[in-house]
């Protein structure tokens, strides 16, 4: 997972982007087991996101240790911004996946990629294509539509779903922060040891005053929290950071639409969750408006 490339490889690379894509898929089917070990945590929603971070920062450091290139420039702006941004997003997150499903709260936050291009739109001027508004649209449409029974009975499952969408817009600003150390030559494991320094000290004081265990309360607690670490921090998001470096941004979001799904069977599987009708036709008009609008984009 150390890399010392900002961008896509060259064309004749095809075996390494080749990996790079099995990469960025076993990621996404990683990070997908998220939500499975935060229900089975022990430990009140932030902590849980608190303690992914901090046992992963140990191991990242070491990482870093073992790149060549020491001296390279740090910008500190952009990787600040991606640990704030990372905080806000797991933090949030994780009460999401209490409030409602892990279908809904997975799916809701994987709206990224229409903040990242709108925010692209506003702020970078990019061009936006007729093929990208349709598409953002649909994936809207299709929100209210997985979300519409909720509306009815409101309470917790709402604010469960409307804490997901949040969830979203954090996780984009947390990609375009990336993107700009990116492009200032940060590599992966540096990126992701700096990030994630910077969201485990902005969630600590947060995890310590929030009114749920702080502490696992046995060894089994402290086993789901190593797995959060292991699993969706160092290689979920490792093998996506490294992902990032070789494929183009395109490829890799609409790649990584693979997490909802997986975490959705996950959910069915260990917890019994189950799909209703409009929340099966929701989805599959959100997943058909974001590729859509990454087709466009």
């Amino acid at each position: 997972m150390t890399d010392t490339s900002s961008g896509a490889l060259p064309d004749d690379s095809g075996r390494v982007r080749t990996l790079a894509f099995v990469g960025l898929l076993a990621g996404g089917c990683s990070i997908a087991f998220a939500p499975i070990f935060v229900r089975l945590a022990d430990t009140g929603p932030v902590a849980s996101a608190f303690w992914r971070c901090a046992l992963a920062v140990p191991l990242l450091w070491l990482l870093v240790m073992r790149e060549r290139d020491a001296g390279a420039t740090i910008p500190m702006p952009a990787l600040l911004g991606a640990g704030l941004f990372f905080a806000a997003d797991l933090g949030v997150w994780h009460f999401s996946i209490l409030f409602t499903s892990v279908a809904n709260s997975t799916l809701l936050a994987n709206l990224a990629p229409i903040f990242v291009t709108l925010a692209g739109w506003l702020f970078w001027k990019q061009r936006v294509t007729r093929t990208f508004l349709v598409g953002m649209a649909l994936a809207i449409g299709g929100m209210f539509v997985l979300v519409g029974p909720n509306f009815a009975v409101g309470g917790p499952r709402l604010l469960g779903d409307a804490l997901g969408a949040l969830t979203g817009a954090f996780y984009a600003g947390y990609f375009l922060s990336i993107k700009v150390a990116r492009d200032a030559g940060v590599t992966t494991a540096r990126l992701m040891a700096w990030s994630t320094t910077i969201t485990a000290i902005v969630l600590l004081p947060i995890a310590l005053v929030a009114p749920q265990p702080f502490w696992p309360a046995s060894s089994s607690g402290w086993l789901v929290l190593v797995g959060l670490a292991l699993v969706t921090q160092i290689l979920g998001q490792g093998l996506i950071a490294y992902a990032f470096a070789h494929l183009p941004a395109s490829l890799s979001s609409v790649s990584l639409l693979i997490q909802p799904v997986m975490a959705a069977i996950f959910a069915w599987a260990l917890f019994g969750e189950a799909i209703g009708p409009w929340q099966f036709i929701g989805g599959a008009i959100v997943l058909s408006g974001i590729w859509l609008s990454k087709k466009g984009s």
